[in-house]
């Protein structure tokens, strides 16, 4: 308060602007934390809703579902700090309501609150649709395969695809490409047609500069 009536008697007209912008910047920073964390509960809520509605599941995990496309949107929209925090949450709420299959609480840190946090990397290209989902695939694809190849390397069938397997590598390669392949397209396809339409400000968060 010195601060302020120190300015005031120095230049009050100057003094009442820059308090009213200081204002004004904390109501806007107020409001962006508030739409922030609105969005992030309506994504993370829809991201569950269609991990429900699997488009085909694997026999031992992993589906192909738009599960990952609000919480990419999220992170494109909000970048890397948010994104991870409820790439987090998702993760979370994955592990305890999906009903996935894990061995051990290795498979469960990894097939699940790993797998699904990197998702967060998306956040790394606020604004870059394309790029932030093909990075949060991969990501979660690493994640899964590394993990494919270790923990679940005693589960290797002989046969995969009508190819006889060896290794443990190739066949969790094989295995999580199968569905994370397709996973990653769909949600590539949805952005190209959301791209054509208003909604596309809103998926590169241009919006939110308004």
């Amino acid at each position: 308060m010195r601060t302020m009536t120190f300015l005031c008697r120095i230049a009050p007209g100057q003094a009442a602007c820059d308090i009213f912008s200081l204002e004004v910047y904390s109501m806007q920073t107020s409001h962006a934390k508030l739409r922030a964390l609105t969005e992030g509960a309506i994504l993370i809520a829809l991201a569950e809703i269609l991990s429900f509605l699997p488009l085909y599941k694997m026999p031992w995990g992993g589906s192909v579902d738009l599960a990952m496309l609000p919480i990419i949107l999220y992170c494109v929209r909000w970048g890397f700090g948010a994104g991870m925090v409820a790439s987090f949450a998702h993760a979370v709420l994955q592990m305890l309501f999906e009903g996935g299959i894990a061995i051990g609480w290795q498979s469960i840190i990894g097939d699940f609150i790993v797998a699904y946090s990197v998702l967060g990397l998306a956040g790394l290209f606020k604004g870059k649709f394309y790029l932030a989902t093909i990075v949060a695939c991969v990501a979660r694809f690493l994640v899964h395969y590394v993990v494919g190849a270790t923990i679940w390397a005693e589960y290797m069938p002989e046969t995969f695809f009508n190819m006889t397997m060896t290794s443990p590598w190739i066949y969790s390669a094989l295995y999580n490409a199968a569905y994370m392949l397709v996973d990653m397209l769909a949600i590539l396809l949805v952005g190209f047609i959301l791209m054509k339409t208003p909604a596309k400000k809103y998926l590169l968060g241009t919006d939110l500069a308004a």
